[in-house]
């Protein structure tokens, strides 16, 4: 059986590891590569790594910074934030990173998932998908860190980009985002359901619990949490335990 994956996320910011609920009220939560090297020895299975201001302040992803993480780093690395097109991918790719999230640039064109996926292979390109929502049984994509609206339903966009080539969808509740409220099970089972491509569930984990729902209830492959590990709640070995004691497979060192 495939293992389990435990995804803590950097959200990045002018340089720095940032925390907020619902996409605002930033706090601020270290250096990125600092962090990222910290959750490489703790034994995170993957660390996503996203420049969160980068599309809503029209500047490419920070490769810098990608470079000097995947240097330090010996998990996947996981990066996004303002990628736009198949080159964005071949430059994080060279910078040092694993799989590259396509966000706004895949809704505004789902046909950057395909040339993506054409040249360096679906198992590298992850479509993220930051939802919303807007009536029971229905969520509606947003784009731009939340600020903009779309119309798009979410389930049908996930399998409009796994047709096009999207190897992974990392999908982020916005209404749960920093809440620690638990992911939008709901969602996140519509969507497993409705792909062939591994669901990493993001947005509201505030309890070891939560993760645990979010593959036993929601039909994750992965779950993604950053605040109760940024601030010292639990530790990634004890997410692990605890998913472990709940039946659910996971790599231990």
């Amino acid at each position: 059986m495939l293992k389990t994956r435990l995804i803590p996320c950097l959200d990045v910011a002018d340089g720095r590891v940032v925390k907020g609920v619902n996409f605002v009220g930033l706090r601020d939560a270290g250096d990125p590569v600092e962090a990222a090297r910290a959750y490489d020895a703790a034994g995170a299975d993957e660390i996503c790594f996203l420049d969160i201001h980068a599309t809503h302040e029209n500047r490419g992803t920070m490769f810098d910074m990608v470079r000097r993480t995947a240097e330090q780093c010996f998990v996947p690395l996981t990066v996004g934030g303002g990628v736009r097109t198949k080159d964005d991918v071949r430059a994080l790719l060279l910078a040092g990173a694993d799989k590259v999230s396509f966000n706004s640039a895949a809704v505004a064109n789902p046909d950057v998932i395909r040339e993506a996926a054409d040249q360096f292979g679906s198992q590298c390109i992850v479509c993220a998908i930051d939802a919303k929502s807007v009536a029971p049984g229905k969520w509606e994509i947003f784009t731009h860190g939340g600020r903009r609206e779309t119309g798009i339903d979410a389930v049908e966009f996930a399998r409009l980009v796994t047709a096009k080539g999207a190897g992974e969808i990392l999908l982020t509740s916005m209404d749960r985002d920093g809440t620690k409220s638990g992911f939008n099970l709901e969602m996140t089972r519509a969507i497993s359901d409705a792909v062939d491509v591994p669901v990493i569930a993001s947005g509201g984990v505030g309890t070891l619990d939560h993760l645990v729902d979010g593959v036993t209830k929601g039909g994750a492959s992965a779950v993604l949490a950053a605040s109760i590990f940024h601030f010292g709640e639990y530790t990634v070995q004890q997410a692990k335990e605890h998913m472990i004691a709940n039946g659910i497979p996971m790599r231990l060192q």
